[in-house]
């Protein structure tokens, strides 16, 4: 999985609200909230927020970017050779980079 937010845009939205001292631990975002002795992780709703505001990450824009040009290279290497070929070689790559960016962990939960 790759990470879906910069460590920038998640550091902004602690020094705003309070929270000190944020780290990572497996794509999951901790931080202490205000007059708090143990970390917790930072919500959910508030990361949906920090996405939406934000697009996508570094990350993403990598990944989808590099998927994009493939896709629009297979077209025409695709038109030129008379063969479908080239396009389910952008398929294949579009699903695997789709799956390697799937986020479904993090916004399934309310």
């Amino acid at each position: 999985m790759t990470k879906l937010f910069s460590d920038q845009w998640v550091q902004e939205w602690c020094q705003e609200n309070g929270w000190t001292d944020l780290f990572v631990e497996r794509y999951s975002y901790w931080a202490f909230p205000p007059g708090a002795v143990m970390p917790q992780p930072i919500p959910v709703a508030a990361l949906r927020r920090i996405k939406a505001t934000k697009g996508w990450s570094p990350a993403e824009q990598y990944w989808y970017g590099g998927a994009i040009a493939l896709a629009t290279l297979t077209v025409g290497l695709s038109y030129y050779s008379h063969c479908p070929l080239p396009l389910v070689l952008a398929f294949a790559f579009a699903a695997l980079v789709t799956a390697h960016l799937d986020d479904g962990e993090m916004f399934m939960c309310s």
